[in-house]
């Protein structure tokens, strides 16, 4: 991430234009603060336009991997730019959910474009009352099934990159399944 001169971009501050009277008519000092001001004008730029470094859906495209790092956000610069956006945007979101059905469907969702079902809850079980035995342990197995979305544009599942990303997903002590499907199960068009 670099912010240089950018060719014609003019200071909202120009220099030559605060000094005393008496370099206003020297011909050396007005250009040589044009100069400075070339340097300056991006510097004003960005801090005239701070808000918006910090908002993913508008700050610059070389700033998102950085910003990705603040809050632990996907960026992969193989994505499309409004997909890498989104992904930052919705970062802290996703990190809240992480390891739950719901967050494991929103992340697929987001960064693959797949439809996903999750069954199975990895073996957790609790109880309302104290003292009380446990209800009966569930499956250990989680099982995902995902499929192309109907917003994806057609494009088949990649299944590596599925399970790729539900191995950073789920918790460690489960066990997950994947099934790819070629639609939505039992014909449900989520």
């Amino acid at each position: 991430m670099s912010r240089a001169a950018v060719p014609g971009l003019s200071s909202r501050h120009p220099i030559g234009g605060q000094l005393p009277a008496l370099y206003a008519d020297d011909d050396f000092a007005q250009r040589f603060t044009a100069g400075l001001d070339t340097v300056l004008a991006p510097v004003f730029s960005v801090l005239d336009n701070l808000p918006a470094y910090f908002d993913p859906r508008l700050a610059p495209a070389d700033f998102l991997p950085w910003l990705a790092s603040w809050v632990g956000g996907a960026d992969d610069p193989r994505w499309p730019l409004e997909l890498r956006r989104e992904a930052v945007a919705r970062a802290v979101e996703l990190h809240r959910r992480r390891g739950t059905r719901r967050g494991l469907t929103e992340a697929l969702r987001l960064i693959l474009g797949v439809s996903a079902e999750v069954s199975g809850d990895g073996a957790a079980t609790w109880s309302r009352t104290p003292g009380t035995d446990l209800p009966p342990a569930p499956p250990e197995e989680v099982l995902v099934r995902v499929w192309p979305h109907p917003d994806g544009g057609g494009h088949p599942v990649d299944a590596d990159r599925v399970h790729s990303l539900i191995r950073t997903l789920c918790p460690v002590h489960t066990i997950c399944r994947v099934e790819v499907l070629p639609g939505p199960p039992g014909g449900d068009p989520r």
